[in-house]
């Protein structure tokens, strides 16, 4: 069974199929990066709740920086979110994004199946 959690865009923040979570894009709101990236993680933890799945399943996320200055504050954040050996696959990448005040934006895969 597929379901869909949309956006008025024409994306869906989640997507589930079977025991997989594809996540849309999440973009960060704030003053500042750490402010950002606080708050998308606020936003994914919300998405993956309503799709049955904790932020800890998350398997592999696409990181998308406006700086890549605020590459060592995006480290320092995850180790918030993520214990050491339990952190996501990940890629990061820079470029611009249409909204001026945006400075990442996460999307990735969950599993909610068994461990």
């Amino acid at each position: 069974m597929i379901t869909r959690i949309p956006t008025p865009f024409s994306y869906s923040s989640a997507v589930t199929a079977g025991d997989y979570v594809f996540l849309g894009l999440h973009r960060g709101f704030g003053d500042d990066f750490t402010v950002q990236i606080h708050d998308v993680f606020t936003q994914l933890k919300s998405t993956l709740s309503a799709c049955g799945c904790p932020l800890e399943r998350l398997v592999k996320v696409n990181v998308y920086l406006k700086h890549i200055q605020d590459l060592p504050e995006m480290e320092k954040v995850f180790f918030e979110y993520f214990e050491q050996n339990h952190c996501p696959a990940r890629m990061t990448s820079t470029t611009e994004f249409i909204d001026t005040d945006c400075l990442l934006m996460i999307d990735g895969i969950a599993y909610r199946g068994e461990e």
